[in-house]
């Protein structure tokens, strides 16, 4: 399951069996609590009966982690303790514009594509770790 954490949103992505192809299949509205969203995000896993969250971490473009990858780093070691599957982190760098301008590409207007760009910037991410060999580390 692939997940990209946003202040507002978080995007769900899932794979096949296989691990050949990420989908986009929902996106969480922060709630405010953050024991609250780690639940939500489990709920999730469990229902997608996940064997591994990859989560993407935001990385500045000269590969260096700024404040927004340290608040990434903290979500992430919070869902380690709190999912019963392994969490790892994978470098989201332009996901979120690849998933904007896909959704462009295909003529959704605004107040659409903002309800689905985070879903579709997870299945970017999770698409990328695959094809990278699923990297664990």
């Amino acid at each position: 399951m692939g997940i990209d954490l946003g202040e507002r949103r978080v995007g769900v992505a899932v794979c096949d069996s296989a691990a050949t192809v990420a989908t986009p299949v929902a996106t969480l509205a922060r709630s405010g609590d953050p024991a609250q969203d780690l639940q939500a995000i489990a709920d999730q896993a469990d229902e997608w009966q996940a064997e591994i969250v990859v989560v993407g971490l935001p990385v500045s473009l000269d590969g260096s982690e700024g404040p927004a990858a340290e608040a990434a780093r903290a979500e992430i070691a919070r869902l380690g303790q709190h999912l019963k599957v392994p969490v790892v982190s994978y470098d989201e760098r332009f996901t979120t514009v690849i998933a904007e301008r896909s959704l462009m590409a295909q003529q959704m207007k605004g107040p659409r594509r903002r309800g689905v760009v985070d879903r579709v910037a997870a299945a970017v991410m999770l698409q990328s770790w695959i094809d990278a060999g699923m990297p664990r580390g």
